[in-house]
């Protein structure tokens, strides 16, 4: 279990190690391990505009290590079989493989929600396997929405669970062939699937967290049983959600299901990398329980970072265009939507082409899971017909975001740390922000606020070694 003042700490990296694969209730179980606030969680849970889901939080024993486990515990009307091995991977009560079934059904439909834990709704078709039918729950994404918007939560947690939902939608549409306002969520339309992702919403942001690391997911392989039938592993969900989120998968030996569409929507929604820092020191840890039983334990383990090196490595793309018959006025108007669509840095240079005529080459930098974007972008607001793109490695300062209070109010400022040396240097949105309230020079505001910053940290450094 972390330290309880991990959200103390300046700056916060998350490590999920997906060794066991991921799902919904094993992310909010690691992260209350990890020391996010079950008052505040419980608090929110509370506030859902939905019935029939009791929630329990307890330690168990997973190949022995203690763990946090988190269970919806759905009354009669929302009862499921999440957890019910047999009627998952096609056995009978006996025990009995069930083989006439493993040919059918296999529709498009996709299995979306947790299969390590009892949190989501396996729709049950088959009476012969079970005693006692059950009624499922069809929602769409904007009653989906309308219950998160009406639960009690911050802004920032309740704009991740319309992000993890968004991610679910835009899975379920492509496997079925629908657009993502027309798609009825099965599994994950089920009450403990809609608590999974809103809990996980808030443990994150109770948490502060800036930068979550997936490296990789591991995955199983075989068959699963969903609502139409059985389907193979990974579930078509899942690979929607890999294909189109830049996810990296690993198929393992085991035989079923490790990583549910919940859980690979999570890890696509918080994730800002997939490379570890070369050198780091641990400042907390959160083991979170799955509920089946498989060949490797059920376990989500993460690890609250924090790098130790002054420098890091990773790599970056380069995407290049020369364009010479587009307007200044689409050029400055694509390089807004970039930056906002996520690019790390825009420009342009100008060049002479072919026949000497003027023309404009465009840049942009950005992560290797944002180029599908940033290319779509690019064709849909220049006239440019091809786009050059080049993976570039770079060696990177240790930087840091931070928001300081001063007179003129909350400014933001980019720490870069070299040795032993810390640099700073006000955000512009900020400065900018100054000068119109208070109709100060540029020059003359930034070094106001400058002098301001140094000083409330000096300040606050002071403070701490006392």
């Amino acid at each position: 279990m972390a330290d309880k003042n991990i959200k103390n700490n300046t700056k916060k990296s998350l490590y999920l190690e997906c060794a066991s694969g991921i799902s919904g209730d094993m992310t909010v179980a690691a992260l209350l391990d990890l020391g996010a606030d079950e008052k505040r969680l419980m608090h929110t849970l509370e506030s859902i505009p939905v019935s029939g889901f009791p929630i329990k939080i307890s330690r168990v024993k997973k190949s022995g290590l203690d763990a946090c486990d988190f269970a919806v515990q759905l009354d009669d009307a929302h009862e499921n079989h999440d957890h019910d091995m047999a009627y998952l991977y096609g056995h009978t009560h006996a025990g009995e493989e069930v083989q006439e079934h493993a040919h059918t059904h296999m529709q498009e439909h996709t299995h979306t929600e947790e299969a390590q834990e009892p949190d989501h709704m396996h729709a049950q078709d088959n009476e012969h396997v079970h005693d006692k039918a059950h009624t499922h729950e069809h929602r769409g994404l904007a009653e989906i929405r309308q219950i998160i918007q009406a639960t009690d939560m911050t802004p920032h947690a309740r704009k991740l669970a319309f992000r993890i939902f968004d991610i679910l939608a835009d899975a379920e549409a492509k496997a079925h062939g629908v657009d993502r306002e027309n798609v009825h969520f099965h599994e994950v339309g089920a009450v403990d699937s809609i608590v999974d992702v809103i809990a996980a919403a808030v443990c994150f942001d109770d948490l502060g967290i800036t930068e979550v690391i997936v490296p990789a997911l591991e995955e199983g392989q075989g068959m699963i049983r969903c609502q139409h039938g059985l389907i193979p592993v990974p579930v078509p969900a899942v690979v929607n959600i890999v294909e189109q989120n830049g996810l990296s998968l690993h198929i393992t030996q085991t035989k079923g299901e490790l990583v549910t569409p919940t859980g690979a929507a999570i890890a696509a929604a918080v994730r800002t990398g997939d490379h570890l820092p070369e050198q780091f020191r641990i400042l907390g840890t959160g083991l979170g329980a799955g509920k089946r039983e498989y060949d490797r334990p059920g376990i989500l383990r993460i690890l609250l970072i924090e790098e130790t090196g002054q420098t890091k490595r990773d790599s970056i793309y380069k995407l290049e265009s020369n364009i010479d018959d587009c307007t200044g006025e689409a050029l400055g108007f694509v390089m807004e939507e970039l930056l906002c669509a996520g690019a790390r840095d825009v420009h342009y240079i100008p060049v002479y082409m072919k026949k000497n005529r003027p023309a404009y080459q465009l840049t942009v930098l950005c992560d290797e899971e944002k180029i599908p974007e940033m290319e779509r972008l690019i064709f849909l607001h220049t006239t440019t017909i091809g786009i050059r793109r080049q993976r570039m490695e770079r060696t990177i300062l240790k930087r840091e975001n931070k928001t300081i209070e001063t007179a003129y109010g909350s400014i933001d400022v980019k720490l870069c740390i070299r040795e032993k040396e810390v640099t700073f240097a006000p955000e512009y949105e900020s400065v900018a922000a100054v000068c119109r309230r208070t109709g100060m020079g540029y020059t003359e505001c930034y070094r106001k606020i400058y002098q301001a910053c140094e000083a409330a940290m000096q300040s606050e450094e002071t403070q701490s070694e006392k």
